[in-house]
């Protein structure tokens, strides 16, 4: 079981850091963890009003935190590109990434304001132009990149043959593809930072399993109610036999953001039975992500797809050929 040590981070006084979904759920955790520690957030969200009462949140715990929200909607690349370039132009070192936001397992297919697949382009192709974009801030404050991926990584793999499950869709293999993808960006990230020499350390997370909203009734997603795996998930953490808030599911990226021991290239998760519950503690990464060569191709067509490379010019966003 995870304990209050578990959540002790260093001073993070000084500290900028940028928190993707981190107005519900585990995100929030996170930010109200960093908060409390003495770091300076952006919060980018999709909705003000949801944001303003995450603030709002935050502030009951640490009166004195200091929160910029900040609009984004990662399922369209040119709501990524004005935000990098609202942050750009202000010219702040960010000293922390958390690319934590996502979307699970819309019943029917959906598609990005780019016309990608909507886990596909959100969960991976947008926190990867956004993590592009924001490149000379992060090389300037020396980040530590943490990228949120999933138990469901250990599943399926990458469809190169359909990247947007055009001929085929299945709502939970399209998702794990999304979440393989995001792994092997953060270990892709990593290397690329120490042969170009960005000052940049990337290491991935997974929350295990946590009985937040992302099988939650979201009728923008065509989901009515809650999910049935959502109602297994809850009667679950009440046994303990997974995480029984974000509160205990945001600590391995809470360890693999701040911790000192925490290294580029590495995957953290919960400790416990199969990864679901307990304290951070590095794992092997996912079969599906291992192969170096395939995270490369990755990353070179994720570059065409979203019109950005990692380089200090500034790009326009790229719809989708």
């Amino acid at each position: 079981m995870a304990t209050p040590e578990h959540a002790a981070v260093p001073t993070m006084t000084g500290r900028l850091i940028m928190i993707t979904g981190g107005s519900d759920g585990i995100g929030l955790a996170l930010a109200d963890r960093l908060a409390a520690a003495g770091a300076e957030l952006i919060l980018p969200v999709r909705n003000a009003d949801k944001g303003r009462r995450a603030v709002d949140r935050i502030r009951i715990t640490t009166p004195q935190a200091r929160v910029t929200l900040k609009a984004l909607d990662l399922s369209s690349l040119q709501s990524v590109a004005d935000l990098a370039g609202e942050c750009i132009s202000e010219g702040r070192p960010i000293h922390v990434l958390i690319n934590n936001a996502g979307v699970m397992s819309p019943p029917s297919r959906q598609t990005t304001a780019d016309g990608f697949e909507l886990q596909w382009g959100s969960n991976h192709l947008g926190h990867f132009a956004l993590t592009a974009r924001l490149l000379p801030l992060l090389a300037a404050g020396q980040a530590r990149v943490t990228t949120q991926t999933s138990v469901s990584a250990r599943f399926n793999g990458i469809n190169w043959a359909d990247l947007d499950f055009e001929s085929s869709y299945s709502e939970s293999k399209a998702y794990s593809q999304s979440k393989i993808a995001n792994l092997m960006f953060a270990l892709e990230l990593n290397r690329r930072s120490e042969l170009n020499g960005w000052g940049i350390t990337s290491n991935a997370s997974h929350p295990g399993v946590t009985p937040t909203n992302l099988l939650a009734a979201q009728p923008v997603l065509g989901r009515e109610r809650d999910t049935p795996g959502l109602r297994a998930v809850r009667v679950a953490a009440r046994l303990g036999l997974v995480n029984r808030s974000a509160d205990e599911g945001m600590l391995p990226a809470l360890h693999a953001a701040t911790h000192p021991a925490a290294r580029g290239g590495k995957l953290y998760g919960p400790k416990g039975f199969q990864h679901l519950s307990g304290p951070p503690a590095e794992q092997e990464v996912y079969k599906p992500a291992r192969d170096a060569a395939e995270a490369a191709r990755l990353w070179e067509l994720s570059e065409q797809l979203v019109g950005v490379r990692f380089d200090h010019t500034p790009a326009s966003p790229h719809p989708k050929p």
